[in-house]
């Protein structure tokens, strides 16, 4: 690609990541009724948002398709679960904090460690509903908290990520 003068993408799915959460359990969001991974309606599992070795390997990854010729990293699902049984969820929170602090906290912390030298050019994925929204809307993402740490952030306009728009009852 690059013989072709393609700048060339890496996206990495961060959070919603079922094999992962199957090679080690222990750092996948968990049910509070089961005590195991929990899963949405579509049966995937996430990674927790508020677990360190999330975050250390999602750094190792980034760097790693760095070196391998990626010119950029783009991060998707940088954020909590957003349907399914979510009352069921263990959130092992840091007292005190919010989901959207977490998330929030986990950009600072990419930023930094892929800043460092040789630094990476880096983007995410974030729903499109946070370039209006005020709350985190429960997934953690609050579009001011973003923009300090990528050097591109993608709103996803997805029509299907609308419950109610533009007058379409289901505008997917």
């Amino acid at each position: 690609l690059h013989e072709k003068n393609i700048y060339v993408i890496g996206r990495i799915s961060v959070f919603q990541d079922p094999y992962l959460t199957k090679k080690y359990p222990e750092w996948a969001i968990q049910s509070i009724a089961t005590q195991s991974p929990w899963k949405d309606r579509k049966g995937l599992s996430f990674l927790d948002p508020a677990d360190k070795d999330v975050w250390d390997y999602t750094v190792r990854l980034a760097r790693a398709s760095y070196d391998v010729g990626f010119d950029e990293i783009n991060f998707d699902y940088v954020r909590y679960p957003s349907d399914g049984n979510i009352k069921d969820i263990n959130y092992h929170l840091t007292e005190g904090k919010t989901r959207a602090d977490t998330i929030a906290s986990f950009f600072e912390y990419l930023h930094t460690e892929l800043k460092k030298e040789p630094a990476i050019t880096i983007s995410a994925d974030l729903f499109g509903m946070t370039t209006y929204e005020k709350t985190d809307m429960g997934i953690g993402q609050i579009l001011e908290k973003a923009l300090p740490y990528f050097d591109y952030i993608a709103p996803m306009i997805y029509p299907s990520h609308y419950a109610d728009y533009a007058g379409f009852n289901n505008p997917a």
